[in-house]
């Protein structure tokens, strides 16, 4: 039998198989063997003990696809970063670290901004420019009106999911929206390991329906840029690349040189000032950290 491991705490691994429900599992000695942990997100293989029970054994963990580190899962399809629209008032130096921190671990994401219906369509459309100029997918939603959920559901449609963002957004409530049992099936795990409040510290993905799967993140309010060199801070803005072969000088840093073709860019509107502005900022401070 076939599943996807929700969760994994203290050598338990609670299993959902797709019109079957949720086992609880122990993994087998051999994952010991090989150094091999099995993780949120894994797709498995389980023996059945107890069917009554919902009891059972991971035989097997099938390839991943990807691994994250932070938090450690594995299989993620999609990022879904929600932040609010307004209020609070997004914090787009915050999105850009998340941005490429997802791209570094080889993540798709989608945007998300919360709480539409405190902006004017025009205020969305601005907003909205900023990251489709690069190739980011937006979506505006309303959690409390119940707005654009159905082209997110789309947008999630048999894929695993994790959510992000920072704390206030709407995080919580957009799933228990998506899933109405979600709080509850997370209170039937914590019963089950008798911990309680405790196991929301731990990564769950939450079933929502057939083969979609979305994971409620920490919320943060801030976040490291990772190990990298200020030279390799460029790689991360992907619009910059068309316009790099119009500077001047090989290996320019778009900061303060001349005859830059992606400050150019930014002069003619074609990259977005907030954008190159994040840059800079997030240059200076790679820049300032110091090497041990």
């Amino acid at each position: 039998m076939q599943g996807k491991i929700l969760k994994g705490i203290a050598g338990f691994y609670y299993v959902h198989v797709v019109g079957s429900g949720v086992y609880e599992c122990r993994a087998k000695g051999l994952f010991r063997l090989q150094k091999m942990k099995p993780l949120t997100g894994d797709n498995v293989e389980i023996a059945v003990i107890d069917e009554t029970e919902k009891t059972g054994n991971v035989v097997k963990i099938l390839p991943r696809k990807n691994e994250l580190v932070r938090p450690a899962v594995a299989n993620i399809d999609l990022a879904l970063v929600v932040f609010a629209a307004a209020s609070p008032q997004p914090n787009l130096n915050l999105l850009d670290r998340f941005l490429i921190l997802m791209q570094l671990q080889q993540v798709p994401v989608t945007i998300c901004f919360n709480k539409m219906e405190l902006l004017e369509e025009g205020e969305r459309e601005k907003l909205a420019r900023i990251y489709e100029q690069c190739g980011y997918p937006v979506l505006f939603i309303s959690v409390k009106e119940q707005m654009g959920i159905a082209a997110l559901k789309a947008v999630l449609h048999g894929k695993t999911a994790a959510a992000s963002g920072p704390s206030g957004v709407g995080k919580s409530s957009l799933i228990n929206l998506l899933q109405p049992r979600a709080s509850m099936e997370t209170g039937e795990i914590s019963r089950k390991i008798e911990r309680g409040k405790q196991t929301t510290r731990h990564t769950q993905l939450i079933h929502i329906e057939g083969g979609t799967y979305i994971m409620d993140t920490p919320g943060f309010s801030s976040l490291d840029l990772p190990q990298m060199e200020k030279e390799e801070l460029q790689q991360y803005y992907q619009e910059f690349a068309e316009y790099e072969p119009e500077c001047r000088f090989r290996g320019c840093s778009h900061i303060s040189e001349p005859d830059c073709g992606v400050k150019q860019a930014v002069e003619a509107g074609i990259i977005h000032t907030v954008r190159y502005d994040n840059y800079k900022q997030l240059y200076e401070e790679l820049k300032g950290r110091k090497k041990y």
